[in-house]
């Protein structure tokens, strides 16, 4: 079992950038597939930004392609999502999420396994 906890949220204005962080535990994620979604109240849970087990492959949603870096630190156990240029509409709750697979990274939600408890962030104008 991978344990996940996110960090990093909070309220910031437009334009503004945070990092959120997602430490893992109780397995080395090395070989896991690591994502970040979101979900804004009353709203599906979207996809953000993926990266593949080594790091050599990541997607983004369109929606944050140039504005956000998925990355990780194996060693650390820990994934990052840098977060520039915030927008009102980036407002969400954030989750982290594993799945224990190489090659390409996921983007559906259903095939990520294991879930953090999500971090708010909120971006006004």
């Amino acid at each position: 079992q991978v344990q996940l906890v996110e960090s990093g949220g909070g309220l910031v204005q437009t334009g503004d950038s945070l990092r959120l962080s997602c430490a893992a535990s109780g397995r080395a994620i090395s070989t896991y597939a690591m994502g970040w979604f979101r979900q804004a109240p009353g709203k599906e849970r979207d996809f953000v930004a993926a990266i593949s087990w080594s790091g050599g492959t990541t997607y983004y949603a369109d929606s944050v392609k140039g504005r956000f870096t998925i990355s990780r630190d194996n060693a650390k156990n820990t994934v990052y999502l840098q977060m520039n240029t915030l927008k009102p509409e980036d407002t969400a709750i954030y989750y982290c999420a594993a799945a224990l697979k190489l090659g390409v990274p996921e983007v559906v939600p259903t095939k990520y396994p294991y879930w953090g408890q999500g971090t708010q962030v909120t971006v006004f104008s």
